[in-house]
């Protein structure tokens, strides 16, 4: 069933209302003066504009005229008008595109930097990405990169263009509505053998002409709003994979993957062609309706005064005038047919961003199910672990590691052990329980994050190089066996793209041997090592804990590893059914020299 009235109304001021969300936090944050008064002189410039307008088409009947009637010394006083009104509309113009740019520059600025630190902080960015890979409530944001930075442009500059271009329609017509209902004069017809006069007919006109043509527009246009939707989303799935081609471009080449690859991207592609497609005939048959709609409107005017010119009724000005505010008005009126295309892809832009403020919100308001707490030692109460899909893991479970201690993680592939390892790191939303954990604690995943750009910032990252001494750095290199890097700490490289995944490991640790944390969590961190590099290596990490008074919890698969931990933690699968409905349980042992 087609939406009635009221569903459209609703829709619509449902429109308003998300419009109003995303742009009022700028013209009320700390730049809310100049923004207003930016706002304010766009305005002021519009209205100016309109003016000018005014003057314009006053000018046209006396110019006109003059030419009708010969006289040459108006029309030379009427070229000197012209100057004049030509200049001040040249300088409004010029004026009133500076100021939106700017203004649009810094309101993009603003809500950029604002979705920046909302996305970036609280680990929303990966919490995001959990909710939309597990698909929770089928609506978590796709292509958040892609939002910011495109979506975010195309809103400032579509809201502030689309309001000033409708301010300006609504004033336009405000201020030759009069003009153009006074020259139009009385409409007679008959009917019945009475006589009837409508006055202002060309007013009556020009709202009947544009009220049909944008009912038309609107229902060959409607289609474009969720087409435009789909495109913007299949034009950034297409361009994410082609940017995960060049991060694991050496993985695929070995994996000689290219085929794959490029069928993959084939698809994504002609989904963005496909969809290409659709738009391209949506929006030929908006154009062709608009382009109508357009070149009738030009001649209209005249056809409906032209026997009131040759009757003698009006003179060439008049006539002249009466072509350039109906056009005005016209123009005015049927705003929403000249800009419905763009209006749909600000509208499809407003309903992206949207949808991501509200799952940033959402996130925000949550409450982690998980108690963390700091303490002393690492201990947990009831903890329970589970999948995004609401699969439980572990249930129910009561550990401890006090300072001084070490433990081995071990269980079956997909077990949980890396998702254990995330909850004690407090970035796994879907445990829930009492966890404690110490201060001065250092994470280490299997494949860590190197930055590109120097490598002593590699090296220190998330830290400021500053810091560190070079002396400092050059031996973190040294201890953890990179000695030919020692001396390149200003050298600027891709180096995820090349180092080693040895290398990349071993600068893991290095940056740790920096740090010096008095815990360390360590998931398969010298699994790209060779047996003496991970000995080495484990004995150094295990010194430096001790001398901290802390200790190393791992997990790992190697049975070598087992000599550096003086206990283990296994994950033993439990039968379906089992008591708390988990699919493992934790059990802890002495760890041997050679664990398993």
């Amino acid at each position: 069933m087609s939406p009635t009235v009221n569903e459209r109304a609703r829709s619509f001021l449902q429109v308003l209302r998300r419009v109003f969300a995303l742009a009022a936090p700028y013209f009320r944050s700390e730049e809310k003066w100049r923004a207003r008064l930016m706002l304010l002189g766009i305005v002021a410039l519009n209205l100016f504009y309109v003016y000018v307008a005014v003057l314009g088409n006053q000018w046209y009947g006396r110019f006109y005229d003059a030419l009708q009637n010969k006289d040459a010394v108006s029309f030379w006083r009427e070229v000197r008008v012209f100057g004049w009104i030509a200049f001040f509309n040249i300088a409004v113009q010029v004026l009133k595109f500076y100021v939106t740019q700017l203004l649009q520059l810094r309101w993009r600025t603003w809500m950029t930097r604002d979705y920046l630190s909302r996305w970036m902080s609280d680990r929303t960015f990966y919490h995001l990405e959990l909710a939309r890979y597990a698909n929770q409530n089928g609506h978590a944001p796709d292509n958040p990169d892609q939002r910011i930075q495109e979506d975010m442009q195309l809103f400032t500059d579509y809201t502030m263009t689309l309001s000033m271009g409708l301010l300006n329609a609504v004033v336009t017509l405000v201020s030759f509505v009069g003009i153009l209902w006074g020259l139009s004069g009385n409409f007679s017809f008959s009917l019945g053998g009475s006589t009837y006069q409508i006055a202002g007919a060309m007013v009556w006109l020009a709202v009947v002409y544009c009220v049909v043509g944008t009912a038309i527009t609107h229902f060959v246009g409607r289609p474009l709003i969720g087409i435009n939707f789909r495109q913007q989303r299949f034009e950034a799935d297409f361009r994410h994979h082609l940017v995960r081609v060049r991060e694991y471009s050496e993985a695929i080449a070995l994996d000689k993957g290219e085929k794959v690859e490029h069928a993959q991207l084939d698809l994504r592609f002609g989904s963005v062609l496909r969809n290409y497609l659709l738009l391209i005939k949506q929006q030929k048959n908006l154009v062709t309706f608009t382009s109508f709609f357009g070149q009738a409107a030009v001649i209209f005017p005249f056809l409906v005064a032209g026997p009131r010119f040759f009757g003698g009724a009006i003179q060439l000005g008049q006539l002249m005038q009466i072509g350039s505010a109906f056009d005005k008005v016209q123009g005015s009126l049927s705003w929403f047919v000249d800009n419905y295309d763009r209006v749909a892809i600000w509208r499809a832009t407003t309903d992206r961003l949207t949808s991501f403020d509200d799952a940033m919100r959402a996130h925000a308001a949550q409450s982690m199910p998980l108690q963390r707490e700091q303490n002393a030692e690492l201990r947990t109460d009831d903890l329970a672990v589970s999948l995004p899909d609401g699969t439980s893991l572990l249930a129910g479970a009561a550990l401890a590691v006090k300072s001084g201690e070490s433990v081995l993680l071990q269980g079956p592939s997909g077990s949980g052990k890396s998702t254990l390892f995330r909850t004690f790191a407090g970035i796994w939303p879907f445990s829930k329980g009492r966890l404690q954990v110490p201060d001065n604690v250092a994470f280490m995943p299997q494949r860590p994050y190197v930055p590109d750009g120097k490598l002593r910032d590699a090296l220190t990252y998330p830290n400021p190089a500053t810091d560190f001494s070079d002396d400092q750095l050059r031996q973190a290199l040294t201890d953890a066996l990179l000695p030919d890097l020692a001396g390149r700490l200003d050298d600027s490289d891709a180096w995820s793209q090349k180092l080693s995944g040895g290398e990349q490991q071993r600068l893991a640790i290095a940056r740790v041997l920096l740090r010096k944390p008095a815990w360390l969590f360590a998931d398969e961190i010298t699994s790209a090592l060779d047996a003496q590099a991970e000995s080495t290596l484990y004995r150094r990490l295990g010194a430096m804990v001790q001398a901290a008074g802390g200790s190393m919890v791992s997990i790992a698969h190697r049975a070598a590893v087992g000599e550096f931990h003086g206990q283990r933690w296994t994950l033993v699968p439990q039968a379906d059914g089992a008591a708390g409905g988990a699919r493992y349980r934790l059990e802890a042992s002495a760890a041997p020299a050679s664990a398993t």
